[in-house]
């Protein structure tokens, strides 16, 4: 168990340093700081432009493999080198990650397990009204870009404040300028702010949760071994609960690392919505500022997330299926 699961870490952290490197390599192809540096007003000398490039590592008369693989070097040392605006990319990512967390880690939870507990009962109450009611709601979420579901849970937050003649929601903003200096008040300013934006990712989450969750369960449901089980005298739910459950979650802890990657592009644009200063909004910016470094830096806080959220698939799969611990 423990071999396979540093054999399947190791896969991927392999594939987590290839992703890195590949996002400096079309970064550095794509992105022009040079021109982000002349078009600044007054217009640097060009010693200073010429400085500044090398010290970015991106001065393009140096030969790009040689460029990627100091970049890769100095990964290894915790070095993802400088911004465009001389600030260390690692001291900006420790910042915004923290950000982003607070959304990911909390949406993407709540969201797989709120939506493998409305999968399971869809499948078990099929074509039932409250079957149907979650099917329509989660193709009517799937039909809606995440940034709009956003803008709309603002628009009902608004309208709550008001009918309740309170700022009960804030959702702009991680939290508020004169937020309470004690613990207690400060971390309720903070869980107000947290609220809105969460919200919308366990929906965005539970959406799809729940559909994978349910075809998974509709299969299991006519399996031979349940059939068996319910001649040995145990009940529906029962047999269910032992034994239908545990197989349909199997596909389901590969699917959790799959579409990690999806919440975090839709985190992205909610950082945007909703004021919060993550690593999504650090993307965007990199790139209109043609920042180099800080688009690799993004990339690789994305690939590890999907490596921890891989790793924990693996975790999970090896529970839930004994032939893969043995």
């Amino acid at each position: 168990m423990i071999v396979y699961l540093l054999r399947r870490t190791l896969n991927y952290a392999i594939l987590t340093a290839v992703a890195s490197s590949l996002a400096y390599v079309l970064a550095s192809i794509g992105l022009k700081p040079v021109a982000a540096l002349e078009s600044r007003h007054p217009r640097p000398p060009q010693s200073t432009i010429d400085m500044t490039l090398d010290k970015l590592g991106a001065n393009p008369d140096v030969p790009l493999i040689e460029r990627t693989w100091v970049w890769f070097s100095n990964l290894f040392h915790g070095d993802l080198g400088q911004t465009i605006n001389n600030h260390q990319v690692t001291d900006q990512l420790a910042v915004r990650a923290g950000v982003s967390l607070q959304l990911l880690l909390i949406g993407s939870i709540l969201g797989a397990i709120i939506g493998v507990i409305l999968g399971i009962w869809g499948a078990v109450r099929q074509y039932k009204t409250s079957d149907q009611v979650v099917t329509f709601v989660s193709y009517l979420v799937f039909a809606m870009p995440t940034f709009v579901l956003g803008i709309l849970s603002m628009i009902v937050a608004t309208q709550f404040n008001h009918a309740v003649g309170s700022q009960l929601i804030v959702f702009s903003g991680q939290y508020s300028a004169d937020a309470p200096a004690d613990f207690w008040g400060n971390l309720a300013d903070r869980l107000s702010h947290l609220l809105l934006p969460t919200v919308v990712l366990i929906i965005v989450g539970a959406t799809s949760y729940s559909r994978y969750q349910r075809n998974a369960m509709l299969d299991v449901l006519g399996a031979d071994y349940i059939r068996t089980a319910r001649s040995k005298g145990l009940t529906r739910g029962a047999a269910l609960v032992r034994h239908g459950v545990r197989v349909a979650l199997i596909p389901m802890s590969t699917f959790f690392a799959y579409s990690f990657g999806t919440l975090i592009a839709g985190a992205t644009l909610l950082e945007l919505v909703f004021s919060w200063h993550g690593m999504g909004e650090q993307a965007i910016q990199s790139i209109q500022k043609q920042d180099i470094n800080s688009v690799a830096g993004a990339t690789l806080f994305v690939s590890v997330l999907i490596l921890c959220s891989s790793t924990l698939s693996e975790v999970l799969y090896a529970a839930l299926d004994p032939r893969v611990r043995r």
